[in-house]
């Protein structure tokens, strides 16, 4: 057997996020000689990028954190959904208590990532001309890692400053007194937006398609509260894993049409009441699959928001009568007085179905019946969602086949980790798992575990090599696609969908249970893992 030169690594992680940071410490603990590498300065992964005035995550405490007892008993927040200030705060809190710091090397961009056959090792290229060679490549970029920004005639004349609220400047943008236009109305959307009408000279939003926000009901949370209440959190987190979102509560085992009316709206207004993403998660049985179902839901929804504005024209276009998209098929935002903003006189909306934008000049945003004024133009228009990311690191498989390239007819991936033609490569919070429908720390530990767990076997068992079989690989992309034909999802143009992005084929990009798609991970493990090739170097592989 030819001696081969050992890699630098056995494993390189790529992102900072909860994936990233739970895979980095899973792998370290289990003896694998391992770094992490990430573009951003400090940890956080979207928190570092994501810091426009506003932003905040969706999911309450104590969901979103890690589970680890030796975090969670020596960290309180502040707030019931933290901000991304407290969020960064926290990921250097998880990277202090692990001792993780010696194996990240922050401020890191991986330019690109080859395969090479011979020796059977990766080759990243790092910004600055630095090369890493490893056994196994594990990306964990986040489903949203790559912003989306529409290609608008004469932005570059434009004399004011634009930026995505993805990329965000680090020294911050002042929005006092500034003529500002959002161009977009999901999440980051509406949080700028709730930000930028207390203090902005005008705010124009732009918005395509009415964003069916619930209500925040934010919380300011005490350390003694939360003191007691840890006695309860391992129960949390043992429950987050066994719902289909990856929270606390799984929906109702009963269909919205076989209860009265009354009891239907006192379900409904106690989620309302609630606060948070309960409404979409926690609700009737066939909220997502049946259209009668979902009306319902979409109705109390509307009465509510309508309520609370008082000009019947802006409350058809902010809650229109008929439903756009049936409830839930795209990620409800969270809202604190996202309704109330339009009431203001700095504050106005442009509905770009009737009235669509055209250009951009030096001062104005030109639109089919005439311009607006601005000097900051906002980008809230999403990402390329599962692939964007992975694409953008320019990763290489076997015969130099890039990933663009295996994805141009559609996303594949086996377990939605996995891709024939690309060894010794696992991504985490990718395209064709549960990701964009799951709570974030939910999903990183369930696949940061499964990943674990496979290298740890393939290590025992002696293989340096697997890949994803083609025919595995099939199965699962058009059983993913197979589930989500069972719901109403495919009827919303949304990014779950790849809608948001022109060319991008349609198909449902997530995997749409966490709890079943961790039970199908299991299975294959238990199985030996099922769907994988396997070799040791110079010897021939066999399906397994």
């Amino acid at each position: 057997m030819t001696e081969r030169t050992p890699p630098d690594y056995d494993a390189v992680v790529v992102g900072a996020g909860f994936s990233g940071i739970y895979l980095l410490h899973k792998l370290r603990e289990a003896g694998f000689n391992v770094v992490l590498v990430d573009a951003a300065a400090e940890p956080g992964g979207i928190w570092y990028w994501n810091r426009y005035p506003g932003a905040r995550v969706d999911s309450q405490v104590p969901l979103y954190e890690f589970s680890l007892p030796e975090l969670w008993r020596s960290w309180s927040w502040s707030e019931r959904f933290p901000g991304w200030e407290e969020l960064r705060a926290y990921f250097r809190h998880v990277c202090d208590t692990l001792k993780l710091w010696p194996l990240m090397r922050m401020g890191s961009r991986v330019e690109s990532a080859d395969f090479d056959a011979g020796p059977g090792l990766w080759n990243l290229q790092l910004e600055g001309g630095q090369s890493v060679s490893t056994r196994f490549l594990l990306p964990a970029l986040g489903f949203a890692s790559k912003p989306y920004i529409p290609d608008i005639p004469g932005i570059e004349d434009l004399a004011g400053e634009w930026c995505h609220t993805a990329h965000w400047p680090q020294q911050g943008i002042d929005l006092n007194g500034r003529k500002v236009a959002v161009i977009g109305t999901g999440a980051s959307g509406v949080q700028v937006a709730q930000e930028a009408a207390k203090c902005a000279r005008t705010l124009t939003l732009f918005q395509r398609t009415p964003i069916l926000a619930l209500p925040m009901r934010q919380e300011i949370l005490s350390k003694k509260v939360q003191e007691r209440e840890k006695q309860g959190y391992p129960a949390i987190f043992e429950q987050r894993r066994l719902t289909s979102g990856g929270f606390e509560a799984q929906s109702l085992e009963v269909s919205a049409l076989e209860v009265d009316e009354a009891t239907r709206n006192a379900h409904f207004e106690a989620l309302w009441q609630r606060g948070g993403l309960g409404f979409w998660y926690a609700n009737f049985a066939d909220l997502l699959t049946d259209r009668k179902a979902n009306r319902h839901a979409y109705d109390f929804w509307r009465d509510k928001v309508r309520a609370r504005i008082t000009d019947s024209d802006l409350a058809e276009k902010l809650a229109p009568f008929a439903p756009p998209h049936p409830f839930g098929t795209k990620r409800p935002s969270l809202e604190q007085d996202y309704y109330e903003i339009f009431a203001q006189d700095n504050v106005s909306l442009v509905d770009l179905g009737a009235n669509p934008i055209t250009g951009i000049e030096a001062h104005a945003i030109k639109t089919q019946d005439g311009e607006v004024e601005c000097d900051l133009i906002i980008f809230a228009t999403g990402f390329d969602a599962g692939r964007g990311g992975l694409i953008d690191m320019n990763i290489a498989g076997t015969g130099g086949r890039g990933l663009s390239r295996a994805w141009e007819d559609g996303l594949r991936a086996y377990l939605g980790m996995a891709v024939s033609g690309f060894p010794n490569m696992l991504f985490a919070y990718g395209p064709l798992s549960p990701s964009g429908f799951s709570n974030g720390p939910t999903s990183a530990e369930i696949q940061g575990d499964w990943i674990c767990d496979f290298m740890v076997w393939l290590r025992d068992e002696g293989f340096d090599r697997f890949e994803a079989d083609p025919q595995a690989e099939a199965a699962w992309t058009e059983m993913v696609a197979q589930a989500g034909a069972m719901t109403l999802f495919p009827e919303a143009d949304s990014w779950y969908m790849g809608a948001n992005i022109p060319g991008k084929k349609r198909q449902l990009i997530n995997f749409p249970s966490v709890s079943i798609y961790a039970a199908s991970c299991e299975e294959v493990a238990r199985d030996g893992y099922r769907g994988f090739a396997t070799s040791k170097f110079a010897n021939e592989g066999c399906i397994i």
